[in-house]
């Protein structure tokens, strides 16, 4: 029989619970402020010591031993003789001013232990005692000759036994050389930047340069990530919020006490019936990531880095943006939803519609209400019962998706009562969106099942915005611009906002150095407010265009992908021109105001760049708050592909921009379809208010990057012949320009549409005859809507110049 294995006796440490005595918060609190309590002492004795110390310590120094604690003598200290002992040893006989690191070092363990603040103890205590002990000698040696009547050493007497034996051995040379190597030691271990400002005093020219010269180097970057030089780590302020992981929880409501039970009987008919099974289908939001860690696609043969010379550049924190209560889960009312199903069941089976179960899928501001329907029940019924079950639900915003696709059943989507705010930050900290291979990520909000929704503007590849005032397109166009920033470095994209209300775009101004693109113009904003401005940048892109074919033909490749690629592993030869392309994106709100401004100046060349401009990689996002057929044409149709419909005043409008029905019947405040292929999506759309863009920017605009707005070519101008560089000559004029010309010197009056009267020609041919009179100088730039000034007064001056042309 085995021997039975006696009990292990317990420890007395164990008895009266010494072992894990610092994991008890009771404890841990009592010692910190016990320890707080300590380091105001010192620094409060240490105090009165400098003011008082030269009678406290003739005392001290008169003293036998053990005489201090009954001696009778009155210390000055405001501690009394404990302080003054305490301040004597420590500032007099060991550290001079550099012991106040004590009583520091004492508070920083005491709001440890009181959870009033997490500092790692161990490398402030190693900080505290290398600075300590290097100002003590530091302040012997530089201190001390003006420290006129102190009764001690600044440095104390560990200093000045130091700095003399210091000297003694090695000389002031030395010395020197001693304290300036520490110093640099011990700040490179603080901070890697340490480094990088010694090179640059070092090197005070490369400094000057790199501010001003953009180059390219050749190396072996061992990694590098849209984070930045901080290893693609983003940043907060708390630990990231992680969700579980998404699952169904599925709901009995035959289980459920609510004051609204479920009928037996079918309400309407007279006829008894079971009632139809109803479950709620919880859908969990995305994961946040285990850490706040933006992933890149990484090649570790890659020999060029193309974010030089900025590898230093941080990209924005989550900390940045705002958190909101229940962020990501949806708040479930399960009354509203049994009224819900029973008044959608009513409805239905008022009208003959039998239901065989219901689930109900609750998102962020919509629930969306699955139904089977019995055997032989038509789904063009249901269609028509739509604007009934508005009525019997009383809320705004029922559609209905019949059927839907994949599945076999019947959507209505109701909105919620109490809708929740989808914050960008929940969107931003998402897996989904860290972990990204998209080119060029846009992060919108969340579906009813609350998923977080992303698309790549690379592939769409432009988007159109439509919806009525009010209804959250600003808010999109942010949400866009914002996953944008948190996902590229200012070397891989770059932004040009055409903002004609010129309020919009305005909170961008910090970073436009960092982001945006525009044409060569010393007085302009790069934030694109005036029409004429907006035509001459859209030819410029056209032009832009153009050269970017040329080099990827020249590369042998298809895309800008496919060219960036050969370019980062030096396969192109950069003497013919070839250089890192970077993605730009073209954002255009109210888009309508311009076509009623300019009207085919804009839409020609915003539709050959929607034609052409995806393969070299420029994409355009344009808005506005008229979808009518006169705005948005079917040129422009055809060619943006991505839709994102909010809220619309008529089903003539979602037409429109959807061509269906769908985005008149949405709630508003972000509500919006996003259409890119077959069926459009249901998304809330991402909540990014003002403060948080601010706050974004401000960052960016702190972060090392580029000192100007990348400049886009000069636009040709296009006037249906070959022009040179400049020069005029007869025949490279209009047939009718010298007629035109003259009619217009004598109106004075330089209208392009009265030259189309006049002559009984085309718009085109007369715009391009009023731009060789604006580059021989008879008439001023386009002022708009307005007549250019005519400046040349009489037809003399223009005989002259067009014998000078003759003669060329």
């Amino acid at each position: 029989m085995a021997k039975k294995k006696s009990a292990r006796k317990p420890t007395f440490s164990e008895v009266i619970g010494l072992n894990n005595i610092f994991q008890n918060d009771i404890f841990n609190f009592i010692f910190g402020i016990i320890t707080l309590l300590i380091s105001v002492f010192l620094v409060i004795a240490f105090i009165s010591f400098i003011i008082s110390g030269q009678s406290d310590q003739s005392i001290i120094l008169d003293l036998k031993q053990g005489e201090w604690s009954n001696s009778g003598k009155i210390f000055h200290n405001s501690c009394g003789s404990l302080g003054a002992f305490a301040a004597y040893f420590f500032i007099s006989r060991c550290f001079g001013f550099a012991a106040f690191a004590i009583p520091l070092f004492f508070a920083l363990v005491g709001l440890k232990m009181v959870k009033a603040y997490s500092v790692s103890l161990l490398k402030w205590f190693m900080c505290l005692s290398v600075i300590m002990l290097w100002s003590s000698v530091a302040l012997s040696k530089f201190l001390a000759p003006v420290a006129g009547d102190l009764i001690f050493s600044p440095g104390g007497d560990h200093g000045l036994f130091c700095c003399q034996w210091l000297e003694n051995v090695i000389g002031v040379p030395g010395l020197m050389a001693v304290l300036l190597l520490v110093a640099i030691i011990f700040l490179t271990y603080i901070s890697s930047e340490t480094i990088t400002v010694i090179r640059k005093l070092l090197n005070p020219i490369t400094m000057i340069t790199n501010k001003v010269k953009f180059d390219v180097k050749v190396g072996t970057e061992k990694e590098f990530s849209p984070a930045g030089s901080s290893g693609g780590k983003i940043t907060t302020a708390e630990d990231p919020k992680v969700f579980d992981d998404p699952e169904i929880q599925i709901v009995d409501f035959n289980d459920v006490k609510t004051g609204n039970e479920p009928v037996e009987n079918n309400p309407g008919t007279g006829k008894e019936g079971k009632d139809p099974g109803f479950t709620v289908n919880v859908i969990g939001g995305e994961d946040a990531a285990d850490n706040n860690t933006l992933v890149a696609k990484q090649d570790e043969t890659t020999p060029i880095n193309p974010k030089e010379p900025w590898t230093k550049y941080k990209y924005p924190t989550l900390d940045l943006l705002k958190k909101y209560d229940n962020d990501g889960k949806p708040y479930i009312d399960m009354k509203e939803q049994m009224a819900n199903k029973n008044r959608i069941v009513e409805v239905l089976n008022n009208f003959g519609v039998q239901v065989r179960t219901i689930t109900a899928t609750v998102g962020p501001t919509i629930t969306l209400y699955e139904i089977t329907l019995e055997d032989g029940i038509r789904v063009s019924k249901i269609r028509n019962l739509e604007d009934d079950i508005a009525l019997s639900l009383s809320a705004l915003g029922i559609r209905i998706i019949a059927p839907i696709p994949g599945k076999g059943t019947i959507g209505i989507e109701v909105p919620n009562a109490k809708p929740n705010i989808v914050s960008m930050e929940s969107i931003l900290n998402s897996k989904k969106f860290q972990e990204t291979t998209m080119d060029l990520p846009i992060a919108i909000g969340k579906t009813i099942t609350n998923e977080v929704f992303m698309v790549d503007l690379a592939k769409i590849p432009h988007l159109l915005v439509a919806g009525a005032t009010g209804q959250g397109k600003s808010v999109g166009l942010n949400a866009i611009i914002t996953s944008l920033l948190y996902k590229k470095h200012p070397n891989e994209l770059k932004l040009v906002l055409i903002d004609p209300k010129k309020v919009e775009f305005s909170i961008y101004s910090p970073i436009v150095n960092h982001f945006l693109a525009k044409v060569p113009d010393d007085n302009e904003e790069p934030i694109i407010t005036d029409v004429t401005k907006v035509i001459r940048t859209l030819n410029s892109l056209c032009k832009l265009m153009d050269t970017r074919y040329d080099l990827l033909k020249t590369a042998g490749v298809r895309n800008i992908k496919e060219y960036n690629k050969k370019y980062i592993n030096h396969k192109l030869n950069l003497t013919e021109g070839h250089e890192y392309m970077p993605y730009i994106v073209v954002i255009i709100d109210e888009f309508g105001d311009l076509i009623m401004t300019a009207g085919k100046e804009i839409e020609l060349p915003i539709a050959r760049i929607a034609q052409l401009a995806r393969a070299v990689g420029i994409h355009m996002v344009i808005a506005t708050q008229r979808p009518t057929t006169s705005i948005i044409t079917g040129n422009i149709k055809a060619n943006f592909p991505g839709r994102m419909a909010f809220r619309v005043g008529a089903m003539i409008d979602s037409r429109t921009i959807l061509d269906r029905p769908g985005a008149n019947q949405l709630i508003g405040r972000g509500d919006l379809l996003f259409l890119n292929g077959n069926e459009p999506t249901r998304v809330q759309c991402a909540f990014v208010d003002t403060p948080e863009v601010e706050r974004i920017n401000q960052y960016i605009q702190q972060q090392p990057g580029p000192v100007e707005p990348m400049e886009l070519p000069e636009p040709s101008q296009d006037d249906g012949s070959d022009l040179g560089n400049g020069g005029m000559d007869m025949q490279s004029l209009d047939p009718l320009f010298e007629e035109a010309a003259r009619a217009i010197i004598a109106t004075q009056q330089g209208s392009t549409s009265m030259i189309q009267r006049r002559f009984s020609i085309g718009y085109n041919r007369a715009g391009r005859l009023m731009d060789q009179m604006e580059k021989l100088g008879i008439v001023g730039a386009a002022q708009g809507g307005k007549p250019r000034e005519v400046l040349i007064q009489d037809e003399n001056s223009l005989t002259g110049l067009m014998n000078n042309l003759k003669n060329l």
